[in-house]
């Protein structure tokens, strides 16, 4: 796996994937940004939400269910210093479909969690205290 990032002025930068697809990172206004893009560890924060959702829907599609929605809600807290890494991350997924089984979607997240997400996984042995939460919805008729 491999990633090209381009300087695009100030504190801009072009990032582009291996499979070929560009993120623009931007810094914050006070050292010099513009708010063009996403920062970098706000691109972490989408990295692990993206890693543990795709896995918890192939999951529940897997075995079945009938998913019609879901949405992964991220939130992180980072340590008051220098460098301010992540202190913990939360990840609580709104699933909705038809007659969802919850011990279903309990196993698809806890198998995200615990042997799937490469990127929580990384960052949980790192030190990063990542939990995970879900509710599920019954799709309207």
């Amino acid at each position: 796996m491999k990633a090209t990032i381009r300087w695009a002025g100030e504190v801009k930068f072009e990032a582009e994937s291996d499979s070929g697809h560009t993120v623009v990172i931007d810094g914050p206004p006070e050292y010099g940004g513009q708010n063009q893009g996403v920062r970098p560890m706000e691109l972490m924060l989408l990295g692990v939400g993206g890693c543990s959702s795709f896995d918890v829907l192939h999951i529940l599609k897997k075995s079945r269910q009938d998913v019609t929605d879901c949405v992964a809600q991220v939130e992180a807290e980072r340590v008051d210093a220098v460098p301010a890494v992540f202190k913990s991350i939360h990840l609580h997924f709104v699933v909705t479909g038809r007659k969802l089984k919850e011990s279903q979607v309990k196993r698809a997240v806890e198998l995200s969690a615990e042997k799937y997400c490469s990127a929580s996984i990384m960052l949980t042995n790192a030190g990063v205290d990542v939990t995970h939460s879900y509710e599920i919805h019954e799709a309207e008729a």
